[in-house]
Formats: C-alpha cells, sequence, structure tokens
C-alpha cells in the first residue's frame, strides 16, 4: 500500500528529511480561495459597489495522521509514538539556520496529492497511554500553506492587474471602455477614468494623450 510521504525540500531543490506515514489519513482536505476588491466606485442605478478580482488565496492542505505504538499495525519494527512524532517534527517543524526559517515540504500520496506548502500548525491528541505514562498513540492535525518561490511569485504576478496604477498613452482606434476593459477586466468604469481624466468627452480623446488609470481599491 502507497503511503503518505512528507519532504522537506532546501533551498538548493534537494531533500533535507523524510517522513512515511505508517497509517494513512482518512481525508484530506485541500482548500482554494478568491479575494475580491470593493472598487469603492457604483454607478447610478447600482445595487451595490463593484468589486473586482483581486488574486487567488494562499491554497491550504490540512489531513490528520494517527501516530500507534502498539504494533497493531503489523510491523514488527514499530518505533514508539515519540520516536515517529519527532520524526515528523523534523520534517515539518524544525527550524533551519540557514534559511533562519523551516524547511518547506512537499506531500505526496499516490496521485491525488502533490502539495508543495508550508507547515502553519500542528495540534497533537494523545488518545492512549501504557502503565508509566507513556503515549501509545497520537492523532496529528497537520496544516499547510501553499508555497511559492520569489521566481514563481513574479511569475505569477500580472502587472497589468487592476490594484497598480497605471499611464498609458492613447492611441489612434483606442477607445476609453476598451482600456478599461483591458486593465479593469471591465469596460463600464470609463466614466470614473474619464472624471480622473478631468475629459469633456470620452468619445473625444486625442491620439497621443496621457490617460490615468487609478488602481481599485
Amino acid at each position: 500500500m502507497e503511503r503518505i510521504i512528507i519532504k522537506s525540500i532546501t533551498s538548493k531543490g534537494s531533500v533535507a528529511q523524510t517522513f512515511s506515514a505508517t497509517l494513512n489519513p482518512n481525508s484530506v482536505k485541500h482548500v482554494y480561495g478568491i479575494s475580491y476588491t470593493n472598487t469603492g466606485l457604483q454607478q447610478q442605478g447600482d445595487i451595490s459597489p463593484k468589486t473586482a478580482f483581486k488574486g487567488y488565496q494562499s491554497e491550504k492542505l490540512d489531513f490528520q495522521l494517527l501516530l500507534d505504538g502498539t504494533g497493531v499495525t503489523g510491523k514488527t519494527t514499530t518505533a514508539t509514538v515519540q520516536k515517529q512524532l519527532a520524526t515528523l517534527k523534523k520534517v515539518i517543524y524544525a527550524y533551519n539556520g540557514e534559511q533562519h526559517e523551516p524547511y518547506p515540504v512537499v506531500i505526496t500520496w499516490g496521485s491525488s496529492v502533490n502539495f508543495r506548502g508550508r507547515l502553519t500548525s500542528i495540534n497533537v491528541d494523545y488518545s492512549l497511554f501504557d502503565s508509566s505514562g507513556n503515549p501509545l498513540r497520537a492523532t496529528v492535525a497537520l496544516s499547510f500553506t501553499k508555497f511559492l518561490t520569489q521566481k514563481e511569485k513574479q511569475a505569477l504576478k500580472k502587472q497589468s492587474s487592476p490594484d497598480l496604477t497605471h499611464i498609458i498613452e492613447f492611441k489612434a482606434g483606442d477607445t476609453l471602455p476598451m482600456l478599461c476593459y483591458k486593465i479593469y477586466n471591465d469596460s463600464s468604469y470609463y466614466l470614473e477614468v474619464a472624471r480622473a481624466n478631468h475629459l469633456i468627452s470620452s468619445r473625444q480623446i486625442e491620439p497621443g494623450t496621457k490617460l490615468y488609470f487609478p488602481p481599485l481599491v
């Protein structure tokens, strides 16, 4: 049976530490989110202010691992719960002095999970003990957030983003609604842009005119 595997990754892309689960999680929650911003621009007759796409929220991955030290898994060399937890923490939680932060990790499990992220929380719930008080079983709840390198962040960042200020030279064949759609993904902002540029008419703009497109905040 294929096990869920967690590997810590160095800044050079090599594997630092590896944890292979003895028991796979019963479920895995992968959360995606989208953020929108209130533009503050509201035309007459609008029921509510317009919103604009701001960006994607960081993906999140949540699951629980069962650490068992009773031997019921069938492995004759089952490590104690403390040792299993220590190995797990070395991979996902330990401080890396070179990078001054814990390593990012790659989590894989079959074809359903392939996630690169950072640990955001770890909660350990001990539920069974021996006569000396040593834990024999623990449920470990793990939460991770998506990790991107600086190079990947720059590649994803679009310079045409509506939350940036733009100065564009009006060219022959351009229209203000067309430029608004290009920048804001919504042509209806042309009246607000015309007012921001003190234009007498949005239909009569001389080629070569520098137009200011304010950010949507």
